[in-house]
Order: structure tokens, then sequence, then C-alpha cells
């Protein structure tokens, strides 16, 4: 029996949230350090995972499968593709960062001891080490049941993420502040509940229609596709379409897509920029990696069928959440706003069915997730030395804290897909992956490139730029730990803007089993004969 490195991979992380949360109350550097050890562990598993998996192999590696409720067909399968294999690169890589950059966020305001008991510092580190490894575990499951459990599951450490450790730099007084991060709390868990509770209708609707047609019901995925390619299940349309709704409208909450996007400025608004930054660089990821793995795979005919609505509500995110990052005030929710737009281009190249598209959009996930991660995690370096969030409350801080602006600065045209930085590649090949398909979507959507140069230039401008403001003139220069956390993201932005092949090798293979499982194939190039006869 091989080891089973994908358990493990998601079992480290768990059993480290368990560990860390058990450290005395008194021993909180000893769980920061017992964290970061362990998401550094993970990271190198993750590594492995990468490392082992073939591109010319199977579809699914590194498989897993036992027998867990086999009364109800389901079962313990993990399975990972080119895709997963990258968005779980993506997860191991941030959440040491992640720790890092919170390395304080949890502390006891200084002359507030607490009692003996209590443990904000261990529980804030343990929930983190918690949704990473629900996370992990997502992009592992070829089971559909078993990815409904830690898809809901995800939602419990994160309510408590942001209600229970949010960002003590409000504007409205500390009551105020807390009532605030309590509605955001209970807004994201409302949106993504009800998504969810939705989904779980769906998936027990499909294990019916398996019972029905395969004598047997089941919830492996591989199964469900390949009794599908083999003709031995079919689904009435009607019944195609319900399902693929009740799948996809918790993943495009879960995205989010507009106009289910509503909790998210709130959340990231009122969270640490740490807990922001896991929200939206990588919770977030397992909505759009959902569509892909099983919205596709699952519903083919439902996804054609539903492409061009979708493709327009993912264009409304685009132009929309751009236009609301112009005219925000707040540091934080300009970013939330800003990553709303972002993901209308990622379900754009999903749902544009080119090989282009597709593979942009695996990309644009992971570049986005380091974009973000740079660009809110030096802002949240900003917010905590000033004490507030308000853009109007900075300038000139380039003159005082000329790394800090510097760093800012690369992490923003990282955001507007500057070329040479990582998320120009993505963008670029869903943009041309859209264009070759639906020409009309595709030049709508480059109407989001000049858009984010705006909000982004404009931000740097009124915080960076311009006479030092009043409480600015003190601020100190990022320090070795906050050096430590952004300069390696902003290593891979740039390596990754010059040298994407790692990640194209590894994705392109799983964006063509895709590709096949809605039975697309990249449009022919429309040059007439005359022209083609012209260019010899």
């Amino acid at each position: 029996m091989s080891f089973p490195l994908l358990t493990a991979t998601a079992a480290l992380p768990a059993i480290g949230a368990i560990a860390t949360a058990a450290v005395p109350a008194a021993r909180r550097t000893a769980a920061k350090w017992l964290a970061l050890a362990v998401s550094l562990a993970t990271l190198v598993l993750a590594g492995i995972v990468a490392f082992r998996f073939d591109p010319g192999g199977d579809r699914y590696q590194l498989t897993e499968s036992h027998s867990w409720i086999p009364d109800f067909g389901v079962r313990y399968e993990l399975g990972v593709d080119g895709i997963a294999v990258a968005l779980i690169a993506l997860t191991a890589v941030l959440v040491p960062f992640v720790i890092l950059a919170g390395w304080h966020d949890a502390d006891l305001p200084e002359g507030e001891k607490g009692n003996r008991r209590w443990r904000p510092t261990q529980g804030f580190f343990a929930l983190i080490l918690a949704v990473e490894a629900m996370v992990i575990i997502s992009f592992e499951a070829t089971d559909v049941f078993l990815f409904y459990i830690f898809f809901e599951a995800m939602l419990i450490p994160m309510y408590f993420l942001i209600g229970g450790f949010g960002d003590r730099a409000g504007q409205h007084g500390e009551e105020e502040t807390a009532k605030q991060r309590s509605y955001a709390a209970v807004k994201f868990l409302l949106y993504n509940l009800a998504g969810g509770l939705v989904m779980l209708a769906a998936v027990i609707g499909l294990y019916a229609v398996t019972a029905d047609q395969l004598g047997e019901g089941t919830f492996s995925l591989q199964a469900i596709v390949e009794a599908r390619q083999a003709g031995e299940l079919t689904m009435a349309e009607n019944t195609e379409r319900l399902l693929f709704l009740g799948f996809f409208l918790a993943f495009a909450v879960k995205a989010p897509l507009w106009p289910l996007h509503t909790w998210l400025p709130n959340a990231m608004g009122e969270s640490t920029a740490p807990v922001a930054v896991l929200i939206t660089a990588i919770v977030d990821k397992v909505g759009t990696f959902a569509m892909l793995r099983f919205c596709l795979g699952l519903f083919p005919g439902a996804s054609e069928w539903a492409t061009p609505v979708v493709i327009v509500l993912a264009l409304v995110s685009i132009v929309y959440g751009a236009l609301l990052a112009i005219g925000q005030r707040d540091i934080k929710r300009l970013i939330a706003y800003a990553s709303i737009s972002h993901f209308g281009f990622i379900v754009l190249g999903i749902f544009a069915m080119t090989s282009q598209g597709q593979g942009g959009a695996t990309l644009y996930m992971v570049n986005h997730g380091i974009a973000t991660a740079a660009l809110m995690l030096v802002a949240g370096f900003l917010i905590s030395r000033r004490g507030s969030r308000l853009i109007a409350d900075y300038g000139g801080v380039q003159k005082v804290a000329p790394v800090l602006a510097g760093t800012f600065l690369v992490g923003g045209l990282a955001t507007l897909s500057l070329p040479g930085l990582a998320p120009f590649v993505s963008e670029f090949l869903v943009l041309v992956g859209t264009y070759t398909r639906y020409p009309a979507a595709g030049i709508v959507a480059t109407s989001g490139i000049v858009l984010a140069a705006l909000y982004v230039l404009v931000l740097y401008q009124r915080t960076m730029t311009g006479p030092v403001k009043a409480g600015v003139e003190h601020l100190p220069d990022l320090r070795k730990r906050e050096l430590a956390v952004v300069a390696p993201l902003i290593a891979l932005l740039l390596f990754l803007g010059v040298f994407p092949k790692p990640l194209t090798d590894i994705v392109n293979p799983a964006v063509e089993y895709t590709l096949s499982d809605v039975r697309q194939t990249d449009p022919e190039p429309d040059v007439s004969v005359p022209e083609v006869e012209a260019a010899k």
C-alpha cells in the first residue's frame, strides 16, 4: 500500500491546528512558531505532490479510494489533476506568509492580560491551519459528497476569523467596529450557507439520478463522468440544467460572481489583512476551481446551455467591480472590489470553452492569489502603522517609507496586469481565448484593464505621493519580518511573469481533459482561401 500523500498533505495542517490550539495560554510565541513550522512542512508535502505529478500521465494521479459510507455510495476518494496541483501549491505557498504577516494580529492589546484560559493567539493560528486543511482536501476530493462536506465546513473557521479576529483599524469607535465585524461575519456565513444548501439539494438529486440509471447510487466524479461518456448515464435536459444550477449557484457565491458578491467587501474590509488574503486568495479559489471540475465535468450539456448568461455575468463583474473600486475611500474595500473584477476574468475564461481561456483562467487563479496577497499584506502593514483604512488619511508615504511604498507599487502594478508581472500572462490568455469564440465579450472585457490602471494608480497617487499628511510623517519603513513576507511574493510575481512555463506545463493537459468533457475544441481561425493564397 503506497504512502497516502494527498491525505498527509491535508491532514498535517489539521493536526497542526489541534496542536496549536492546545498550546498553553502563556506560551503564545510557541504557538506561533508551531503554526509556522506546520505550514512550512505542508509546503514541503505540496512540493512533493507537484514533483511526483506527471503532466503527461493519467488525468487524476496519486489517487486514494476507500469505502466510507457504503450504504449511500460515499467513498473517500482523492486525486489531483494539473489544476488541483497548481492550486494546492498556491495554498501551501501563501499560508506561511499569512501566518508571518499576522504574527501580532491576535495578541491582546498592551496592558490587557485577559484570563489564564483565554488563548486568542493560539485560536487565531489554529483557525488558519484548519482553513488550509479544508481547502487542500477540497482541491483533492473526487467524491462529490466528500467535496461538499469540506466546501461547507471551511465556513466555520472563516466565520470566527472574520468575526472574532477582525481589523482594529475601524473608523467608528471600538463598539461600532465590533458590530461591523459581527455583521460581516454573519453575512459571509449566511450567503455561503444559502448557496451550500442549494448545492446539497443538487448533490442528492445527482445521487438519485445515478441510482436510477446505474442501479447503484454513486458520488464518484470519475465514475459518473465515465458512465456519461460511455452512454450508460443520460440525464433529461431539464434535470441536468437544474442540477447544474444548484452546483453553480454555490460556486458563484464562493467565487464571488455578481450579483452574489456583496458579502466580500464587508468580509475583507472588517478582517485583518492576513485573513482578507485567506479569503480572496485561497478560499474563494475553491469556487472557480469547482466550476471547472464539477460544473463542466458533471453537466456538460447544461454548461453549454448556461454559457451565454454566465459570460454576461462575468462581464458585469469585471466592469462593475472595477468601477466601484475607483470610487472607494477605504483601501481594503478597494482591493475587495478589484478582486470581484478579477474573478469576473476567471469565470469568463472558464466559460469561454477554449484552451487559452481555461488555461488562462487557471493561471489567473494562481497569479491573482500571489498579486492580491502582496498588495493586501503591504496595505495591512500600512494600515497597522497609521490606524486608519481611509485613503484620505494618507499622503507622501514614499518620502518617509520608500521600501513600503515601492512594494505597494509593485503589488498594485501586478493587480493591473502590467507586462512582465505574472497576472499579465493569465489575463492575456483569458482575453485571447474569449475573443476567438466570443469577440464582443473579449472587447468588453478589455475595458477592465483600463479601469484597473485607473483605480490602482489613483490609489498609489493619493496614498504615496504628494505632501506628507499629518500622522504619516513618522511612519516606520518595512521591518525584517515584513520584508520576509513581501519579498518572496514579489519575486514570484517577477519569475512567473517572465517564465510561466512551469505552471502552463502542469495546467494545459488538465485543461484539454476539461474541454473534452464538454465536447469542445478551439475554434478554427477564420481565414478565407484567397487570403491564404495571397499570404503564400
